[in-house]
């Protein structure tokens, strides 16, 4: 077995929050007297098992732990020191780059890294500029953009959270539009610096790989998104409804396939 392989992944936490309130944002449903009931011990019984399985993934294949993950739904600092604090995790590694963004949920993104591995850059946020019918800014999660070196090549890491489909898929399409929008401004402001920069785009899109937002990227860019291959009737990334949605992806600018 080749150990040369190193395996990148992107993983959403799903409502990594810790216990305390926090005034600023809507984290009222993960506390300890609300109808959740979400407890100190119920919080590091979740953290333990996610540390479990992202020490888990791609071991198989490269017989080490994750190079680079991307997250998604973290709440802030405290969840992320927490997580590589956790049984599974303490003795690696791993830090990571994360910024508060303004979501009003207070849930952010951020990339786990493995240092022996990854040297950061240079790291940027930026936000999405949406509004509501009433012309009032609607705060959802930055993009995270990250420059560095993955065991010596130079590589750019775009990890993205992008807006839900809880008012529908069609009311809620033009948010992602501009999400994917704004990934390509991202990528055409790294290729004035870089023609040639090797990119790595991942995320929940809350889109597939055949939805208008994803296409976009895939064919403004000429990117490959192996995801479009995963999809099928009998499985996913998550199941809502009884039907499959490959909403986490991971794409590529092709020149990852020169040599």
């Amino acid at each position: 077995m080749d150990t040369n392989y190193h395996t990148i992944a992107f993983y959403n936490l799903e409502n990594l929050f810790d216990t305390f309130d926090d005034k600023f944002t809507y984290d009222d449903d993960f506390l300890p007297n609300s109808k959740k009931r979400w407890t100190e011990k119920r919080y590091r019984k979740k953290v333990r098992k996610l540390g479990y399985a992202i020490s888990h993934i791609g071991v198989k294949a490269s017989k080490k732990i994750p190079a680079i993950i991307g997250l998604a739904e973290v709440e802030n600092k405290l969840v992320i020191d927490d997580l590589l604090n956790s049984k599974f995790l303490k003795n690696t590694s791993y830090n990571y780059v994360h910024y508060d963004s303004p979501d009003e949920r207070g849930i952010d993104v951020a990339m786990l890294y493995d240092t022996s591995i990854f040297e950061v850059i240079n790291s940027e946020v930026f936000p999405l500029d949406l509004f509501d019918e009433d012309g009032s800014r609607d705060y959802t999660r930055d993009i995270l953009m990250v420059e560095g070196k993955l065991n010596g090549e130079h590589i750019f890491f775009i990890v993205n959270h992008w807006p839900s489909r809880r008012e529908g898929v069609e009311e809620s399409e033009p948010a992602r539009l501009l999400a994917s929008s704004k990934v390509l401004k991202i990528m055409n402001k790294i290729k004035s610096e870089i023609q040639s920069a090797k990119i790595i785009i991942m995320g929940d899109f809350n889109d597939g790989p055949f939805n208008k937002s994803i296409k976009q990227l895939v064919h403004a860019e000429d990117l490959f998104n192996p995801m479009e291959e995963l999809k099928s009737f009998f499985r996913g990334s998550l199941s809502h409804r009884r039907q499959w949605n490959l909403f986490d992806q991971i794409l590529f600018t092709t020149n990852f396939f020169e040599y």
